[in-house]
This record gives C-alpha cells, structure tokens and sequence, in this order.
C-alpha cells in the first residue's frame, strides 16, 4: 500500500513565533534592502524606524583585533566567561552603583535572549506579566515568544503623561488577580522606550514596593543606561528596592556602544534559583567565545570606556536637539526625550480617520511617499493612535533628509527655518577610539 502523502506542518509554537514576528524587525529589513543615497539612489530609503546608535562607529576604529589563538576557537562557559563578566560586573556597578557580583550575571546572545531567559525562567505558558504602556515594540516577543507567557498593559492615567504610572501598575496588578490571572512579574524599560523618558528613583522605588506587595518580580530592561544626556541621572531598578532579589535587570551592548551586530546581552540576577535557571537556558543562546575575548578588551580600560560614554551622551543629545528643531520647523508635536535613540512624536492631527486603523493607513502613506520609516504607536501599545517613533542615531544629514521628506508630506506649505540657536554646535573631536 502507498503511504498517504504527509501534510507539512510546524508546531503550534513556531507558528506562533512566524505570526508575532516584531513590526520592527519587518520594517528594518524593509526599510535597509534599498539604502537611500544623495547621488545613487535619492529615492531610497531612510530608516528612523530602528533604535541603532550608529553616532559612535568611528570610535571604535583603531588598531586591528589581535590575531585569532586557540582558545578563542574553544567552548567557553555558556554563560560567559569569568573574564568578560569580571569585566561587565565592574561596568554595570559604576554604571548603576553599588557592587555586582560577576557570578550573578548570565550572558547571552543579546539582551532580547537575556529577556527571553528571565521570562522563561519566571512564568509558565499561560502566565502573565504586567507591562506600564507605551513599552518596547518588541516586548511581545521577547518576553512572550517563546516563553508562552502573556502581555498585560497597563496604559498610563492621563494626568501622568508620560511619566511611569505607578498607580496603573497597581490596578493592573489587582484587576488580574480579581479576574483569576497568575501574573509572574513587572517587566519595564527604563530608561523609557519609546518615550525617551528617565525614570525617578522615587518613581522606581515605589514600583518595586507595589510589585513586592503583589508578590511578584520585576523585569528591567536597562540597555540605554548609558544613553542618558538629559539632567536627571539614570538610577538602576535594583538599588532602590527593598528587595533586590526579585529585581532582574538587563543590559547589552547593542545602544550605549552601538554594536548591535554583536549580540550580546547580559542578565543580571541575585535569585540562586533565577540564576540557576538562566545558566541552564543560556546554553541555547552562548556568546561566541571570541566575540566574548574581543568585548572583554573593551571593557578592560575604565578610563576609556568613560571617556567613550560620555562622548556617546554628547552625540546623542546634539542628535536630538538637531531632530527636535526640525519637528519644530514642520510643527510636528513630540516628547522631549532624555535618554535613548527616538523621539516619541505625535501625529494624531494628520490621521485620515479615527483609531488605530487611521494610523495605519498614515503609516503606509508615509511609507509609500516618503520611502521614510516610522513606527506606529500601536507597537508600542500606545494609549491612543497617532503615536510614532522616530529615531534620530544616525548621520545627521539622513535625518535631516528624512524629516524633510516627512515634514513636507505632513505640512506641503510649509517650510523648514530652524533657528541657528537650535543647532549643535558642530563636535569638538573624537574621544580615543575604543577598539
């Protein structure tokens, strides 16, 4: 007898996976097969839709890497090794205060697989875990993909505007478990994405003191904490709570060095069970063993890698006032931003129709006629439509290029004057390169 043919099939999780693929990753490819160029391509492409820092990449110029050895062709521990997160214990404490304890950091490939980790380490499919909204774009994935665990948001009280809303956290918190839901954890960007915004150590004490009373952890999300160039300082979630061992933070050198490419992301735990766990998972997401060598050499000069921050700072606040003043010349409303790679811009009086299906149908507009790509407020889980993010950490003459093209599509009689005062001055020279 002839075998019945086999339907082709994947997993329900796969297919689950295929279907949540992120809008941002969609959009960057998208946007990044056609580049835009002033002489061989002016109809190209101009990407404001990704958070790369790419203000910093002559920085890293310098002598070549050292030969490859042995060692670097060899397994190494799955977690990292002794040396980068001696190293990386060491940043993290100067970064955010107070010691670290290299044995309680988890590295990975890229602070989504440290996401990733922490949420499979903390929920089970079906789990929740609460989110203060606008968030990370990509949060859905990162923290649900594969874990199975489910998103809850908690949109902010007008009166908060875009500061943290603690209070709807809390009625998030009670809601779900009036309703029966398990929920595992807080989880949060801060500094903020996508409003840019840097959360107060007060505002961050009392969401650890309402996650506590909850009985649940909290996830932060700390990539840009070296990206702060507004006057508040960053303050590291774990050093207000009262109990930091429910706190679990992450961090990669994907923004505040600009090496995306790199992957490599680190979880920092001081739960024995939660740090055990995230070594166990680790072993599916290990950091090459040279890239680990090459970024344990980045970080073995404290000097210059303070040096390579604050100019990092510099060049991302001199971005964004150059991003801001030409949303002010267009009259494109926006949040001020304090840290990170985005401007958080509110484009609610230009929808064609109301809701959300509005600002989609904006979105391919400005897509299709621009060739200039923005992220819609809805992936971010924004609380009302008309919300986009729009990066600024490129060369400045791509920005410029492309919020003229948006601000010509948005307001065609209008015209850009942006004060001289508005313009940074031009930078005063490089720091020494960091290799």
């Amino acid at each position: 007898m002839t075998p019945a043919p086999r339907t082709p099939r994947i997993s329900r999780q796969a297919a689950r996976l295929v279907a949540g693929s992120p809008a941002i990753a969609e959009a960057h490819f998208r946007a990044e097969a056609l580049p835009y160029h002033p002489r061989l391509r002016p109809d190209g492409w101009l990407n404001l839709g990704t958070a790369e820092n790419r203000l910093v990449q002559d920085l890293h110029t310098g002598p070549p890497p050292r030969p490859l050895t042995a060692r670097d062709t060899r397994y190494a521990p799955l977690y990292g090794t002794p040396e980068l997160r001696g190293h990386l214990a060491r940043h993290l404490a100067g970064l955010a205060g107070g010691p670290v304890d290299p044995e309680d950091l988890v590295v990975v490939a890229g602070a989504t697989a440290a996401l990733d980790v922490a949420a499979t380490a903390l929920c089970d499919p079906g789990e929740a875990i609460v989110v203060p909204t606008p968030c990370y774009g990509a949060f859905d994935t990162d923290l649900g993909g594969r874990s199975g665990a489910r998103l809850l948001p908690a949109p902010p009280d007008p009166e908060d505007g875009h500061a943290l809303c603690v209070r709807s956290v809390d009625r998030t918190l009670a809601e779900a478990r009036r309703d029966g839901v398990a929920v595992r954890a807080v989880a949060l960007a801060s500094p903020g994405n996508p409003t840019g915004q840097v959360h107060s150590a007060a505002e961050l004490r009392e969401l650890a003191e309402v996650a506590a009373r909850h009985g649940v952890d909290v996830v932060a999300d700390e990539i840009y904490a070296g990206s702060v160039f507004g006057p508040r300082p960053f303050t590291s979630l774990r050093t207000v709570a009262a109990e930091p061992a429910r706190v679990h933070t992450v961090w990669g050198f994907a923004k505040d060095f600009g090496l995306p490419g790199f992957k490599a992301g680190v979880l920092h735990t001081t739960d024995p069970r939660i740090r055990a766990a995230a070594r166990a998972l680790a072993y599916f997401a290990p950091v090459s063993t040279h890239t680990q060598t090459h970024l344990t050499g980045l970080l073995a000069d404290p000097a210059r890698v303070r040096a390579f921050l604050a100019e990092n700072r510099r060049r991302l606040g001199a971005s964004h006032a150059r991003a801001a003043a030409l949303l002010d010349a267009f009259g494109i409303p926006y949040v001020p931003a304090r840290a990170g790679c985005s401007v958080w811009a509110d484009l609610a009086a230009w929808l064609p129709r109301p809701g959300f299906a509005g600002e989609r149908a904006l979105w391919r507009e400005i897509l299709d006629r621009t060739h200039v790509s923005i992220l819609p407020g809805e992936a971010f889980h924004a609380p009302r439509p008309g919300w986009f993010r729009v990066c600024h950490s490129l060369d400045a003459a791509l920005v410029e290029e492309a919020l003229t093209r948006l601000g010509r599509l948005l307001t065609p009689k209008g015209a850009p004057h942006v004060d001289a005062r508005h313009r940074p001055a031009a930078p005063a020279g490089p720091a020494r390169p960091l290799v």
